[in-house]
């Protein structure tokens, strides 16, 4: 498959014969399951302190006839912590128990449990190459709401790389024809629930991908368009091509970004 190559003016510079790894056939469930693993493998283990609740000296007698028990006072039978006493009279409050004040959770989270996911190394290779060819059906990108030009799919002239400016980008993705979906990108809804008050309380589109070579100037100018992604080609993942599970990002290459991939992708 050959793909046209585009400059900043959307002026035709080229021709690029696109490597065998963009031929996989597109494989959702393999996608789905890549990416699953992928966010769970970044998911951070988390759990309380194992003795959090259980530091107080509350006991629970199951005897009926011992002394300091709640047997035949008529109350209910959890473990209690004495405050004072007289006699065989106690001013007493539950303690330990999962419903008592600053008692134990019933089912806490545990540190030491497996989140992770495990998933073979051909497989994770051939959900990445599926992702790829997804990328180059324009039927697939649609189908995911994306605003496509009418010439999509196409590569970037290696001219682009170089551009360092914000508006200069923005100019340059509006040229090629993604006014539309920058505009789509640029709506910003307000969250439901409680994530308002915890920083995040915006929830925003993700857009366009570019996939650049190493260390170049466009990075920042374009990491400052909403909802518009820039990586390298070198440390591109299933997740930045799939964000939502499925596969058909829109997603632009740089020509020596194909040329890296073709060498760094093994099929």
């Amino acid at each position: 498959m050959k793909l046209s190559i585009y400059d900043a003016q959307n002026n035709k510079t080229g021709e690029i014969e696109l490597p065998k790894l963009f031929d996989e056939p597109v494989n959702d469930d393999l996608i789905k399951t890549a990416v699953e693993v992928a966010n769970l493998s970044r998911k951070h283990p988390y759990g309380s302190d194992p003795r959090a609740g259980k530091k107080s000296a509350a006991k629970l007698s199951r005897r009926r006839r011992k002394y300091k028990t709640s047997y035949g006072f008529g109350i209910s039978r959890v473990p209690r912590k004495v405050l004072s006493k007289s006699g065989t009279r106690f001013n007493w409050v539950g303690a330990f128990a999962p419903g008592t004040v600053g008692g134990r959770r019933a089912h806490p989270p545990k540190s030491f449990k497996i989140i992770t996911k495990k998933l073979n190394d051909k497989e994770k290779r051939k959900a990445l190459l599926s992702a790829l060819a997804a990328t180059m059906n324009k039927e697939s990108v649609k189908r995911n709401g994306y605003v496509v030009p009418e010439s999509y799919p196409f590569a970037l002239d290696q001219s682009v790389e170089s551009i360092n400016k914000t508006k200069d980008a923005i100019k340059a993705l509006s040229m090629l024809g993604f006014s539309g979906e920058l505009k789509r990108a640029s709506i910003k809804k307000i969250r439901a629930g409680k994530g308002k008050s915890r920083g995040r309380k915006y929830r925003k589109k993700r857009s366009l991908l570019v996939v650049v070579s190493e260390g170049v100037a466009i990075n920042r100018a374009i990491r400052n368009i909403p909802g518009v992604e820039v990586v390298s080609a070198a440390s591109l993942s299933i997740s930045d091509l799939a964000p939502a599970s499925r596969g058909g990002r829109l997603t632009l290459f740089t020509k020596p970004a194909v040329e890296i991939l073709a060498l760094k992708v093994k099929v």
